[in-house]
């Protein structure tokens, strides 16, 4: 089955943002959402969405200073989805760093294929290269990216999309000793600095992966320094 990719609907009218959710919880995908522009700064850190629907009128910070505060750490796909309709502001958002620009009102079918493809060039970016693998195999432990789903000998393992996330970046590293603050600064960005967060999500992970956490086998502790998922069994 896989985890549902999850989305960040930032919208400060409740019957869009009420709307929204539900064409996406309809179509297979987990919503968060928030009316406040610095709600959406938080969120984007501590749940690490798959992508971020933004709206540019919000009632605390204007949209544009979102995006320019994600993107000082975060490449999170976002989408601007806006009843501005004028070039300037959709060139601007686009500059800044917007993966696209949807003007209100807007279809679903339009919507959902934007989601799409946001999330699918994210995957690839993510992963280093457009000819990166659809899974990677170590033992009977599989990551499949296309499918979002980990299994460990062919069973299916249920994980938070911040552990998923994890996951997915120590594989793309996989045989390399990934630091502390790496990992913080790659899955929460700058509002992390508690390396207890990640002892916790790693325990978590092992718990579910490992056939013993106490000796673990896929992803190894650098005492001191980091974690190291290994290349090969």
């Amino acid at each position: 089955m896989g985890l549902n990719p999850l989305i960040l609907i930032v919208e400060d009218e409740e019957a869009i943002s009420g709307f929204i959710s539900a064409v996406l919880k309809s179509n297979h995908y987990d919503v968060i959402k928030t009316g406040k522009g610095s709600e959406a700064i938080s969120m984007a850190a501590s749940h690490s969405p798959d992508l971020i629907l933004l709206d540019l009128g919000l009632p605390d910070i204007d949209g544009i200073e979102v995006l320019k505060r994600i993107r000082e750490w975060s490449g999170l796909p976002v989408i601007v989805v806006s009843a501005r309709g004028h070039e300037r502001e959709k060139v601007e958002a686009l500059d800044l760093g917007a993966d696209d620009y949807i003007t209100k009102p807007f279809g679903t079918s339009e919507l959902l294929a934007r989601i799409r493809t946001g999330i699918r060039h994210s995957q690839k970016s993510y992963m280093g290269s457009n000819a990166a693998p659809d899974r990677i195999s170590v033992g009977d432990l599989e990551i499949n990216f296309e499918k979002r789903l980990v299994t460990v000998g062919g069973k299916e393992i249920h994980l938070t999309p911040i552990e998923y996330r994890i996951i997915c970046l120590l594989s793309q590293h996989s045989g390399k000793v990934l630091t502390h603050d790496f990992i913080i600064r790659e899955i929460w960005g700058p509002y992390c600095n508690e390396i207890q967060t990640l002892r916790v999500n790693m325990a978590n992970i092992r718990r579910k992966l490992e056939e013993n956490p106490a000796e673990p086998k896929y992803i190894v502790t650098e005492v001191g320094v980091g974690y190291r998922m290994i290349e090969e069994l």
